[in-house]
Formats: structure tokens, C-alpha cells, sequence
């Protein structure tokens, strides 16, 4: 098997774990945190979304 076929094989599955470790984390994070941290982070979230939107280049 040639690199190339090797790294597109492992490259998918790589991103595929690591995406599901991050799901994981964050799950844990928001299950362990008080409702009120959580309900001040999800409210907060647009305004993030829209102070990056707005440094954008």
C-alpha cells in the first residue's frame, strides 16, 4: 500500500475520533456544569457568533 492511499484512509478516520472525542468532552462539560453556567453560555452564543462574523476579513 502506497503512502498516499494510507494517509487518505487514516486522515477520515482520524477527523471521525476526533470528532467524537470532542462531542464526548463537551457533553461531559455541559452535563457536570450548573444550568445557569449553561443557560448564560447558550444565551451568549449569538452575540459571539456575531462578533466573529463581524471580524471576518
Amino acid at each position: 500500500m502506497d503512502y498516499l492511499a494510507l494517509l487518505a484512509t487514516a486522515v477520515p478516520i482520524a477527523l471521525i475520533v476526533a470528532l467524537l472525542c470532542i462531542t464526548v468532552i463537551s457533553l461531559a462539560a455541559i452535563f457536570r456544569a450548573h444550568r445557569g453556567d449553561v443557560v448564560a453560555v447558550l444565551r451568549a452564543l449569538p452575540g459571539l457568533v456575531a462578533a466573529m462574523l463581524r471580524r471576518k476579513p
